[in-house]
């Protein structure tokens, strides 16, 4: 039987692991902590009781697309739920916007900003199934669906600062700042707007859902396939050389580029492993879990039934923050994502009492205390909701870091989202997933399609280790 170990049990390594197993490869998977699931952790307070997600929160692109329709980890428990409105983005004098499953109704309520946002999203979100399936796996492909692409395009390639001046309202352009924010990296260059594109349109297709009982749930599924296989998971177990893994016939590693490098050693070519050094990390987050009591009291009231609310004022608000966070400045005014799963997802409260997990757009590494900045930030949109706060617990970028290595310096999207690695990361290369060394591929964020627990990273890494050894 052809064996495969997988270093790091990330949504992609675990993915990985179970494309591996359903074909009938022996899968053990090595994991350096002592819990399981990457980027798809939850924890539960000791001092609260209440549940919150470690890192990504909800999963607009994890519904439907090659891997989740592969895999069917509905069969292994995992449920997700949506909130009544997908994100929200609050202004001052209780003005703002909001997303809705629906683009009627989303540009309904955008009042003269709705047409324009209808005449962008419309079309994205009727062709979105088709527009998936391109930008979901490497860029250098031959499309299958090249006019719906291609209006994809339209929208992804310009400036997210451009697309903001095609809005005729200060609420509508602050909504799609918001979600054009989520690349964590300035808003004026090309193809600054691609991340949000996708997520904005998979807003109004697909919702932005959260996994039921936590985002570990996702991980508990996929672990669960891999067992269901035969597969097996290790936690507790570092892994420093390649030499130390026994020899297997494919190995995938779930690591940033600079650690696949350290890894491989002498084994991989001199460029590439140059290649994976050079790789560039991005800004970081800084994070809070808190429990509110009865709920944020937003004075935009959509943002109160909100899935997800973007904290950062006007459009070029935004596009200022994020601009200092990626020059190594720590913003003025901070750009603040809040997650509200509980709206979705209600067994995670405890009676009146709710989590709520934020997080902002910093410098990597940053060191300072951020957390009055934070819930000021929170404040200005919602007033008494600092006097709602009966607990807060913080991650700083180094604790974020030290949480999952792939993070480096709280980088949570495992790489710069520069117009040269969007298209090619983590190196130019025909196969993104190939490291140099035969029968070793990379499968983390840092490939293609990147950050998201989507599973596609592993997924499309595994389908080309399969093919080596002829078993695709």
């Amino acid at each position: 039987m052809i064996r495969a170990v997988v270093v790091g049990s990330g949504p992609n390594g675990l993915a990985a692991g179970l494309t591996l197993a359903a074909a009938g490869v022996q899968v053990t998977v090595l994991e350096a902590a002592d819990v399981p699931g990457g980027g798809t952790r939850s924890t539960v307070s000791e001092a609260t009781g209440l549940l919150h997600d470690l890192c990504s929160g909800f999963h607009p692109l994890a519904l439907d697309n090659a891997f989740s329709r592969h895999a069917d980890l509905a069969a292994h428990g995992l449920a997700f739920a949506e909130p009544p409105v997908q994100y929200a983005h609050p202004l001052d004098g209780g003005r703002g916007a909001a997303a809705w499953r629906s683009v009627a109704e989303t540009a309904e309520h955008l009042g003269p900003g709705g047409p324009s946002w209808r005449r962008i999203f419309g079309p994205l979100a009727e062709r979105f199934d088709r527009i998936g399936d391109e930008f979901l796996q490497p860029m250098l492909h031959l499309p299958r669906h090249p006019i719906a692409l291609a209006r994809f395009g339209l929208v992804a390639a310009p400036p997210a600062a451009a697309v903001a001046r095609l809005l005729r309202t200060e609420e509508a352009r602050a909504l799609w700042g918001g979600v054009a924010a989520h690349a964590f990296r300035p808003l004026g260059g090309p193809l600054s707007g691609a991340i949000g594109a996708a997520l904005g349109t998979a807003a109004h297709r697909y919702g932005w859902p959260v996994a039921v009982g936590g985002s570990a749930a996702i991980a508990r599924a996929l672990i669960a396939g891999i067992e269901a296989h035969g597969g097996t998971i290790e936690t507790g177990m570092t892994v420093d050389r390649l030499d130390d893994l026994g020899g297997p016939d494919l190995v995938l590693l779930d690591t940033s580029p600079s650690a696949a490098a350290a890894i491989l050693g002498g084994h991989q070519p001199r460029r590439i492993a140059a290649a994976y050094r050079r790789y560039r990390h991005g800004p970081g987050a800084y994070q809070v879990a808190l429990a509110v009591d009865g709920g944020i009291p937003w004075a935009h009231e959509p943002a109160r039934r909100a899935g997800t609310v973007h904290v950062g004022g006007t459009f070029a608000e935004v596009a200022a923050a994020e601009r200092a966070a990626w020059r190594g400045r720590t913003p003025a005014d901070l750009f603040v994502l809040v997650g509200q799963q509980y709206l979705a997802d209600p067994d995670r409260a405890v009676g009146d009492l709710v989590p709520v997990d934020a997080y902002a757009h910093v410098p990597a590494g940053h060191r300072g205390d951020l957390t009055d900045a934070i819930l000021e930030r929170i404040e200005r949109y919602a007033p008494g909701f600092r006097r709602r706060v009966r607990h807060v617990e913080t991650r700083r970028t180094e604790a974020i870091a030290a949480h999952n290595p792939n993070y480096l310096g709280g980088d949570i999207v495992t790489g710069a989202n520069t117009p040269r690695q969007l298209v090619f990361r983590p190196r130019a290369a025909l196969d993104p997933y190939r490291t140099g060394v035969d029968g070793v591929y990379l499968c983390s964020a840092a490939t293609p399609p990147g950050a998201g627990a989507h599973g596609l990273c592993g997924w499309h890494a595994a389908r080309r280790a399969l093919a080596h050894v002829g078993l695709r």
